[in-house]
């Protein structure tokens, strides 16, 4: 049994405790959480760090298949450049990839790292997830633009599915974004993730060429799938509307709805939205890092604080990021909204993505019996209990 000590500890479940001691059974299970008050004194046996004490990190979005491309595509080439990059560097040798995706895995759970929502298109992290330490739910993706195609793409990301599920990993089929899937396919992933009760993510509005493509028909968008990657989308019927209000009507509203990016949504979409489906069942994930990779661009997070929306975090890929680091991700959103306090930001970064992920039972807080992992956060600004550039984690369970 272990009792670990910290300046402050930040159980999630409840306030922050300062001078607090963690009881955690060797193997990591959570006994209970000691408020010693303010006349608390040095106990034998109790380990002390200087520091803040959080659970284990949930990273909601994560594409651990192209961590072989770490550093080679170029930043802030707007969306549609960066998946034409993404296309021609997708075939590479499979022992990078593979000890890539493996290096990647090692060094997420070092960063404090318990669980992931990772994006697959293909079986090659089979492998890695089942030797991780990390708990992963595997969204297998699956696209096809044109009609004729939504048979062959839905029949290759069954095969996935049943990889996983033959392995006993948790998984489940979703559509890549709202511009590369037709309706056909939307109702095929659809009408499977109703029957399974299954999450759902999607990513969501990351560029305005998105919007753009569903307003208008035309842009970067519409140049890139008849361009880049030779498809004859004369059958495009833009719906006037932005894309995430176009395509809810496709999406259960039972199921629970992981919007990934929100770069560019705006109030009318919030609003939209609170109409369609419930509040309870609907996260925002945010990658900061990505979007200003990709775009230079950040969501607009008052707006979300702003409608009380559930709120989580994802790195994206080490083709849109220099670090798959839930920590960086926190840095960069204290250090562009100050206003955001500590204690929303670890919110975000664990407990709310437990939830988005189904594994609150387990994850993202210090309650008895739950195994989140322990962190120690130091380079805290605890003046302003604020992150700072300087901030670090260390896995200490």
């Amino acid at each position: 049994m272990r009792k670990i000590a910290a300046t402050y500890i930040f159980p999630v479940s409840g306030a922050p405790i300062k001078n607090g001691i963690l009881v955690c059974n060797d193997d990591g299970t959570i006994v209970e959480v000691i408020d010693r008050g303010e006349n608390f004194r040095e106990e034998a046996g109790v380990e002390f760090y200087s520091g803040i004490l959080v659970p284990g990190f949930v990273n909601v979005h994560c594409h651990l298949e192209f961590s072989h491309l770490k550093d080679k595509i170029p930043e802030k080439t707007g969306l549609s450049g960066f998946i034409g990059k993404i296309n021609q560097l997708r075939d590479d040798d499979e022992n990078t990839r593979e000890k890539s995706i493996q290096i990647a895995d090692k060094t997420m759970w070092a960063a404090g790292t318990a669980a992931v929502g990772d994006i697959s298109n293909s079986v090659r992290t089979v492998g890695t997830k089942l030797k991780s330490k990390i708990h992963y739910h595997t969204f297998v993706e699956s696209f096809g633009f044109h009609p004729s195609r939504a048979e062959k793409s839905f029949s290759y990301s069954a095969n996935v599915l049943t990889e996983f599920q033959k392995n006993k990993l948790s998984a489940s089929i979703v559509p890549h974004s709202p511009y590369s899937v037709s309706e056909p396919l939307f109702t095929k992933i659809m009408q499977k993730a109703e029957t399974e009760q299954s999450i759902i993510t999607i990513h969501n509005q990351e560029s305005r060429a998105e919007n753009v493509f569903f307003k208008k028909g035309g842009g970067p968008i519409a140049g890139h799938l008849q361009n880049n990657l030779g498809i004859d989308i004369s059958h495009w019927q833009p719906s006037g509307k932005s894309s995430l209000q176009s395509i809810l009507k496709y999406i259960p509203t039972a199921n629970k709805l992981l919007l990934v990016h929100n770069t560019f949504t705006q109030e009318e979409d919030l609003e939209v939205l609170k109409q369609n489906r419930a509040k309870e069942n609907t996260c925002f994930v945010l990658c900061p890092n990505a979007n200003l990779y990709i775009e230079d661009q950040l969501p607009p997070v008052q707006l979300f604080r702003n409608h009380k929306l559930n709120i989580c975090l994802g790195t994206d890929s080490l083709a849109s990021n220099h670090q798959l680091s839930v920590l960086h991700e926190m840095i960069t959103l204290q250090l562009h909204f100050p206003e955001l306090e500590l204690s929303e930001l670890i919110s975000w970064a664990t407990i709310n993505g437990a939830k988005a992920l189904g594994v609150e039972n387990r994850y993202g807080s210090f309650e008895s019996g739950q195994i989140p992992g322990v962190n120690l956060l130091t380079g805290i600004n605890f003046r302003q209990m604020k992150l700072t550039s300087n901030s670090k984690v260390k896995r200490l369970l």
